[in-house]
């Protein structure tokens, strides 16, 4: 991970350490950035196997990414659930396609 200051987390990762009723982070830039560094790259890692899955499928995007949302809440995945949302709706942007209605 770069130790660059200039990294953008976008907002809606950094809303994923927000506490209901806080406006700040509860985890430090550092952690913040390291979760950003690593669900990002799942979600580029993610991209040919979702597109090999939705050929296969028959253009069932949102079956691919709950499939992926399956994948990613399993144990070991090395996410939590709200970093697991994140990465899936990261995906869906990265490959243009609709974003999930995700619980």
């Amino acid at each position: 991970m770069s130790d660059d200051p200039q990294l953008e987390i976008p907002p809606s990762f950094i809303a994923l350490f927000v506490k209901p009723g806080q406006s700040k982070p509860s985890a430090s830039f550092a952690h913040v950035a390291q979760r950003y560094d690593t669900c990002e790259d799942l979600a580029n890692l993610l991209t040919d196997h979702a597109q090999s899955q939705q050929f296969k499928q028959g253009g069932h995007t949102d079956e691919v990414l709950s499939q992926c949302m399956a994948g990613l809440l399993s144990a070991g995945s090395g996410v939590d659930a709200a970093e697991a949302r994140w990465v899936v709706c990261r995906l869906a942007e990265l490959l243009n396609w609709p974003i999930p209605e995700l619980t």
